[in-house]
């Protein structure tokens, strides 16, 4: 048996790895606890292990430190979600360890493996236990213990696997949540199937789909009708990375997040602050972050990145004209044909396909900024989830600024490019495009994928959901009910414009008839109505 890990062997783990999770990722999907169709666990830590393997696929390196390096390095470009984040972070902390090595012997894993936990828990101040860290540092110490007296890399392996399925199992335990829903921790499961993946790669053989935790103590799914979330009062799991860059005591960050959610982990040292709080308003954690300097790491998702590569490939490769950059350029995130069509009739020059349960990465909002060809370029991200994803833009680009205007709404991102005036300068239009989006309330009907108790709400699948900004206003399976609780909520402003746009899935005769309707309990409010085409989302509306 193999007594060292070569380069070579350490990229079959990461391909095996990550072809695993990809094989599993529905499984690992059905884990999560939220009833509104988004981006799950499964798919963002498929995708960010999947930029990894992509950087590996025709790499011939035979240096563990340099492979490993690359490994770290794309993961972290690549993150998607939190569970990729903190996956990022275990094979950063790994390449840290494996620095200067051109093979590793078994002890010299087994530090690098805890030493990948060590950065994981590094970017949290009271780690919740019953997650993908409890999971990953139990199986740190197993592979630190079988080292003493081992010294094949195989067997160290399989017992990190073991071990990992013996802490996955009592994730249940550990965890109310996942207590309430009765499953295990899909983060944890994402991890178990990371080092079968690596086993199965070690052994040379094929994957063999299955259940690596055991069965019988919890489902495989999600039991939502007995999930309660009472304790969970902010929506938003929010995780920003640092590069310190002034003088700014890291506390007043910490100050600033506490008063915004809960669930509250901060680390700092002398170059970076790792921070992660539980918030409805994401956007305000970011724009008070990069006044510590620049992002690091952002939360992002995407489930259209070859689709936005092949367009925005051609869009750059048309922009390399030799032409003068114009003074300012639009970059707008949003989904569905016809408020693609919005952006560009207000003058966006390039939008990025987006959304709710499918956010671009920030390559995919790079690439549109370049294609923008313009010494100035606003970026409007129009969700809180795409936002710290654009904000990574600002310290990525060469040719041109890139200004964010924090919008969390397609109709916000749209009553922004309203006030859009190329005459005047920058920081006069930035002012004022930021403080359009405060005039603009958004609601948003959608539907419940599943059966759950949400913020004091019972709601049951295929019910009807009205979100008025990031708050659940009301659920029912009588649109009626939605109509009247959004009029009610509406009515105390006033609003002078209220605009409908209707998704997909809805005809136009519907559409008019909600328009009929808010028109009938809104007095003296004018009602447009506009084809937006989005998916998810049944109306985006807009009021004024």
């Amino acid at each position: 048996m193999e007594d060292k890990l070569t380069g070579s062997m350490f990229r079959q783990m990461v391909l095996s790895a990550a072809a695993a999770i990809e094989q599993e990722r529905q499984h690992i999907n059905d884990l999560n606890v939220f009833p509104v169709p988004d981006g799950d666990t499964g798919t963002n830590m498929s995708l960010t292990l999947g930029s990894g393997a992509q950087e590996l696929r025709n790499d011939n390196d035979e240096r563990l430190d340099s492979v490993a390096a690359k490994t770290a390095g794309a993961l972290l470009r690549g993150a998607r979600g939190n569970s990729g984040v903190i996956l990022s972070l275990l094979f950063r902390g790994m390449s840290r360890s494996f620095k200067g090595k051109e093979a590793a012997d078994a002890k010299e894993v087994a530090a690098a493996l805890t030493d990948g936990v060590t950065a994981a828990y590094s970017a949290v101040m009271k780690p919740a236990e019953g997650t993908i860290l409890t999971v990953s540092r139990l199986a740190a110490e197993a592979a630190v213990k079988y080292a003493e007296a081992n010294t094949e890399i195989l067997p160290m392996f399989e017992t990190v696997y073991e071990t990992a399925k013996i802490a996955l199992a009592d994730t249940v335990n550990l965890n109310p949540v996942l207590k309430k829903a009765n499953v295990v921790d899909s983060g944890g499961m994402g991890y178990c199937w990371i080092i079968y993946g690596m086993i199965c790669a070690l052994k040379g053989e094929a994957l063999v789909s299955g259940t690596p935790a055991a069965e019988g103590a919890t489902q495989s799914r999600a039991d939502f009708s007995q999930f309660e979330t009472g304790d969970i009062r902010f929506s938003y799991c929010t995780e920003v990375i640092i590069r310190i860059q002034n003088e700014k005591d890291p506390l007043v960050l910490r100050d600033f997040a506490s008063r915004m959610g809960d669930s509250l982990v901060m680390a700092a040292d002398d170059e970076l602050i790792k921070l992660h709080v539980h918030v409805n308003d994401p956007g305000a954690i970011m724009t008070e972050a990069i006044t510590y300097g620049y992002l690091e790491k952002v939360k992002v998702e995407n489930m259209k990145l070859q689709h936005n590569q092949m367009i925005f490939a051609t869009d750059s490769a048309a922009a390399e004209v030799e032409e003068p950059r114009k003074k300012y350029g639009i970059v707008a995130v949003c989904a569905g044909e016809g408020m693609e069509e919005v952006f560009r009739q207000l003058g966006a020059d390039a939008v990025v396909t987006g959304g709710q349960t499918m956010n671009p990465s920030t390559e995919d909002i790079m690439k549109a900024v370049e294609a923008a060809h313009a010494e100035t370029v606003f970026v409007l991200p129009n969700n809180k989830n795409i936002i710290m994803a654009a904000q990574q833009c600002v310290d990525l680009t060469e040719n041109e600024e890139v200004v964010v205007i924090p919008s969390k709404t397609v109709p916000q991102g749209i009553a922004a490019l309203l006030t859009y005036d190329e005459t005047v300068e920058k920081d006069e239009l930035t002012e004022t495009m930021t403080q359009a989006l405060g005039g603009i309330q958004t609601a948003q009907i959608t539907y419940a994928a599943r059966d759950s108790d949400f913020d004091g709400h019972t709601i049951l699948a295929g019910e009807y959901l009205c979100l008025l900004e990031s708050s659940l206003l009301c659920n029912s399976r009588d649109l009626e009910d939605v109509k009247t609780a959004l009029i009610q909520a509406l009515a105390p402003s006033s609003p002078a414009l209220v605009t409908v746009y209707y998704g997909s899935d809805v005809t136009e005769e519907d559409a008019n008839a909600l328009a009929e309707a808010l028109g009938q309990g809104l007095e003296d409010c004018e009602i447009s109505v506009i084809n937006g085409g989005q998916p998810v989302y049944y109306y985006m509306i807009s009021a004024e």
